[in-house]
């Protein structure tokens, strides 16, 4: 390869790259390497890129499925924690109402009498109320801390566990189908969505009984503060809005160039890639365009920069300006006596706490939407696998069956499938019968090789006489037992399965051997039997921890 070759991408492709990559689309180096963005073939990112395309208007028309969607989760998890949350939030609000409304009274103790000593002395009682209030808001504040801590983890680890089970109850048809595993890929983040979504869902309700709580008072004080509190708080509020909205955009847009940028820096420390990239003189193209990306991405992160301070920038003037029309306001109502002075510093101060409500509520609310999609395939999986399970009970089979008969058998792939077997069978895509009215007969105590070309239907008869699959034409028989109604759990028993390309479990030798039935009693005498049998004792006497040895590259002990 040419050093020209090798520098493709460089030059003016180079100067575009920032501005293609600021836009939304793949940079030079991208385009030339991997022909465009990559995009992962797994469902769980279309949740990414809708919930990035989602407007503000429709995610907070969710906001009530989403929050009854936690309450659900946590009702099922932990009901007294449930209860000690909701609790504990609702009596905060109404500790900040008695602290706003404490404001109120100690500033009107303070400026009634005409001597300091004697406004003091009145002000002592609420006072004491309000630091009283104060504290308890403190107190309820640390047990919603301690029952959501409570809580969180125990929806999460029932989610996760009901849909481990779902997924590993399902037929192996179902796992093979591409659209219920793609669904599966989703799902798996549904359990920690969970767990967020309860962590959300805790402080946006907080956030509006807040809101409320300063509402409320506000109101309370006079009906034309709560309007101002709005116009007051909208600037930041559309800030806040847009920033996150910004920053969200600008990371699921990236998410599709750092892919490539990760997958391009793994193909530079790949150890199967190392040869070819010495020989072929690889390192200085990559590098090349490694560089390329990354300056992509630092002039994506100096727009992003700008957008978000010309956003605060321009909301400080308008919050600037509406702080005045609210005081003016404010002033006019002081200067026409329609509310004391000890009202209007109550109601400063309810403004504040109003603000820092609704910016909090603004942050959980977008992140919760993300959260609760992937907690809807969660839910999505639960209600698909239903009719998908394996059956349980049936008939018993006969214990020494003088042979196994298919009587006219027929098997198709399903078409949402792209996988192949380790035979070369395609198991999905044109409809073709991978078996078509197959009859045979597998006798009693003597070894049966199946034999043939790849895509024959090997591999398929071997999962097919196993049980993983269910003829979807003729019959499977034992000594006239039909396996359709046969008892599948002491149909699998029959049988030990290993294929050409079996799973290689990331456990000790000993599970290793033990996975072969994990049903029967691990002792060392059985472990030791297995071994001898398969002519493996020599090779565990090997392995440096013996039975212990963890069979795993990836991980060391």
């Amino acid at each position: 390869m040419s050093t020209r070759t090798r520098k493709a991408g460089s030059g003016q492709d180079g100067a575009t790259e920032a501005k293609q990559t600021a836009a939304g689309s793949s940079s030079a180096s991208e385009q030339l390497l991997f022909g465009g963005p990559l995009q992962y073939n797994k469902r769980w990112t279309r949740h990414q890129d809708d919930a990035a395309k989602m407007s503000v208007r429709h995610t907070l028309g969710r906001l009530p499925r989403m929050l009854m969607m936690a309450l659900r989760l946590a009702w099922q998890a932990d009901r007294p924690a449930t209860v000690t949350v909701i609790a504990a939030e609702v009596l905060r609000g109404i500790t900040q109402a008695v602290a706003l409304l404490g404001v109120q009274a100690v500033l009107e103790a303070l400026l009634a009498p005409a001597e300091i000593a004697e406004g003091v002395r009145a002000a002592a009682s609420p006072a004491v109320v309000m630091a009283l209030a104060l504290a308890a808001g403190a107190l309820l504040a640390a047990v919603t801390t301690y029952a959501d801590g409570r809580l969180r983890p125990q929806v999460e680890q029932q989610a996760r566990q009901r849909y481990l089970q779902r997924a590993t109850e399902v037929e192996l048809e179902a796992i093979e189908d591409h659209a219920f595993h793609a669904l599966l890929e989703s799902a798996q983040y549904g359990a920690q969505g969970a767990r967020e979504v309860i962590g959300h869902g805790t402080r946006i309700v907080g956030g509006v009984i807040s809101l409320i709580t300063a509402g409320g008072v506000l109101t309370a004080l006079h009906p034309l503060l709560l309007p101002m509190l709005l116009v007051m708080v909208a600037p930041r509020a559309w800030a806040a809005l847009r920033i996150s909205r910004q920053r969200y955009e600008s990371f699921h847009i990236w998410v599709q160039h750092t892919r490539a940028f990760r997958v391009l820096s793994q193909q530079m420390i790949d150890e199967d890639a190392a040869a070819e990239i010495r020989v072929h003189r690889m390192g200085g193209f990559l590098l090349h365009h490694h560089e390329e990306m990354a300056r992509a991405f630092l002039i994506e992160q100096r727009r992003l920069a700008r957008v978000e301070a010309t956003t605060l920038l321009v909301a400080s003037i308008a919050a600037g300006v509406t702080a005045v029309a609210t005081y003016t306001v404010l002033g006019w109502l002081l200067w026409s006596g329609a509310v004391a002075l000890a009202a209007a510093g109550a109601a400063v101060a309810a403004i504040q706490t109003g603000t820092g409500a609704l910016a909090n509520l603004v942050s959980h609310i977008n992140r919760m939407h993300e959260d609760s999609l992937y907690v809807a395939d969660l839910h999505q999986v639960t209600e698909q696998a239903t009719g998908r399970e394996i059956p349980a009970g049936g008939h018993p089979l006969p214990e020494a069956p003088r042979h196994i008969h298919f009587d006219n058998v027929t098997f198709t792939y399903p078409s949402s499938s792209d996988h192949e077997d380790e035979d070369g069978e395609d198991t999905g895509g044109d409809r073709v019968p991978a078996l078509n009215g197959l009859t045979m007969t597998i006798p009693l105590g003597k070894v049966t090789a199946l034999v043939g070309n790849n895509g024959s239907g090997k591999s398929t008869i071997a999962k097919l006489l196993a049980g993983l699959y269910r003829p979807q034409g003729g019959r499977i028989l034992w000594d006239g037992t039909d396996t359709a109604t046969a008892d599948r759990a002491q149909l699998f028993s029959r049988f030990s399965f290993v294929t050409q390309d079996f799973y290689r479990w990331p456990f000790t030798a000993r599970i290793n051997v033990a996975v072969g039935d994990p049903s029967l009693p691990l002792t060392q005498e059985r472990l030791e039997a297995a071994a001898a049998k398969a002519g493996a004792t020599d090779l565990i006497a090997s392995l440096p921890q013996g039975w212990r040895t963890l069979l795993s590259r990836t991980f060391q002990r």
